[in-house]
C-alpha cells in the first residue's frame, strides 16, 4: 500500500494497482523492477486549470466547496516516463474540508476533464480526529474538487422515493425531464439506463468507438453505450443490435446493474443451486430469462434490488425512474462508495 499524504490531502494506492509489467513494458523490454522510480504528486492546478475549474462551475450552476486538487502517478526510468492514470479497481483519496465550509452543503465530488466537462465520481463526508474530509472514489487520477448541487424536483414531493431521486440528482447522476419535473413513474430506455449507470461509477464517458450499428455518433448516449460496453456492463441484443430506444425491463437492468457490482466489488458469490433457492420464493420465478437469473440473485442476495412484492419480481416489466434513482442509491451504499 502506498500512501502520500499533505495538509490538504491523501492519496492511497494499493500497491496491486501499479502494473509494473505494463509500466516495464512500456519503459523498455530490459527495464527491472528496481530500476522504476514512482512518483506521487498531490498538486494545486495550475492558474488556467483553476479558471477552468470555476468556468465549469458557472456553466453546470454549481458552487465549488474545496479549491481543486490534481493527483498525478509518474513512473520513470532514465529518461522515459509513463503516466499512469487509469486503474482496476476504486482508489480512495481523501480531500480536507476547509474551516467554515458547510459540509451538509456538499453533494459530490466531481472529476475535471481537460477539455473542462465534469462528471461525478462516488464520494463520501467523513469525519478523522474532529476534521471533516471529502473521500472520493475514482478508477482514473484527474483533477478534483468538491461541490454544492442541490436538486430538488417538483414533481417528487411527496413521492416514496423523493430522497433517493433528489440525492441521485445532486450528485450528477440522474437528470430531470424539464421545467424542474422528474417524471418518477415513466419509463426509462436501455440507453438512458446505461447512462445513469455510467454516471453513478464515475466512469469516463468514450469518444467515437461504436460497437453498436444502431447506436451513431450524434446520439446523446453514444459515448456512455461505448464506456458501458467497454466495462462489460452492457451487451448488446447481439453482436451488432443495442436498442438504446427500447424500454428496459427489470431482468435487464438488474443483469447490467450485477455486472456494475463486479467494478464496485459487490460481488455475491453464488453457490450451487442456489439460484434455485433465492428465486423459488417468488410466484414469476419461471418468467426469468435464463441469462438473468445469477444477476437477478446477485441483486436480491446484496439487497440491492428487491422484488415488486413479497412474491414477485416482474422480470418483464419495465423499471421506473423512480425504482431506478433507488437502485443506483442502494447500489453505491453497499459498495461503500456514497
Amino acid at each position: 500500500m502506498l500512501e502520500v499524504k499533505t495538509a490538504s490531502a491523501t492519496y492511497t494506492l494499493p500497491a496491486s494497482e501499479l502494473d509494473i509489467d505494463s509500466v516495464s513494458m512500456q519503459l523498455g523490454q530490459n527495464v527491472s523492477l528496481q530500476d522504476i522510480k514512482v512518483e506521487i504528486e498531490i498538486a494545486k492546478p495550475s492558474a488556467n486549470v483553476v479558471k477552468m475549474v470555476e468556468n465549469a462551475a458557472k456553466t453546470g450552476d454549481f458552487a465549488i466547496m474545496v479549491p481543486a486538487v490534481e493527483f498525478v502517478i509518474n513512473c520513470t526510468c532514465s529518461d522515459k516516463m509513463v503516466n499512469v492514470s487509469r486503474f482496476n479497481s476504486y482508489v480512495e483519496r481523501t480531500v480536507a474540508i476547509p474551516d467554515g465550509i458547510d459540509r451538509t452543503k456538499i453533494t459530490t465530488g466531481i472529476i475535471v476533464s481537460p477539455d473542462g466537462t465534469v462528471r461525478h465520481v462516488p464520494t463520501q463526508i467523513i469525519q478523522i480526529n474532529g476534521k471533516y474530509y471529502a473521500k472520493i472514489n475514482s478508477l482514473t487520477n484527474s483533477i478534483y474538487t468538491v461541490v454544492s448541487y442541490t436538486i430538488e424536483f417538483s414533481d417528487i414531493v411527496n413521492h416514496w422515493a423523493k430522497d433517493a431521486i433528489n440525492n441521485m440528482g445532486s450528485r450528477m447522476i440522474v437528470t430531470g425531464m424539464g421545467n424542474g419535473n422528474y417524471n418518477p413513474d415513466g419509463d426509462i430506455t436501455r440507453g438512458e439506463f446505461a447512462a445513469i449507470v455510467v454516471r453513478a461509477l464515475g466512469l469516463e464517458t468514450g469518444r467515437g468507438e461504436y460497437k453498436f450499428s444502431d447506436v451513431k455518433a450524434t446520439n446523446w448516449f453514444s459515448g456512455y453505450i461505448e464506456t458501458a460496453s467497454k466495462y462489460g456492463i452492457i451487451n448488446g441484443y447481439n453482436e451488432s443490435t443495442f436498442a438504446p430506444n427500447d424500454k428496459i425491463t427489470r431482468e435487464q437492468a438488474m443483469t447490467m446493474i450485477a455486472r456494475a457490482m463486479k467494478i464496485t466489488g459487490l460481488e455475491s458469490s453464488l453457490k450451487d443451486n442456489e439460484n434455485y433457492t433465492v428465486l423459488k420464493g417468488y410466484s414469476d420465478a419461471e418468467d426469468i430469462a435464463d441469462y438473468a437469473k445469477s444477476s437477478i440473485v446477485s441483486c436480491l442476495k446484496t439487497g440491492v434490488v428487491s422484488g415488486t412484492s413479497s412474491n414477485t419480481l416482474a422480470p418483464k416489466g419495465n423499471i421506473t425512474r423512480a425504482e431506478v434513482a433507488l437502485i443506483i442509491e442502494r447500489l453505491l451504499e453497499k459498495s461503500k462508495l456514497i
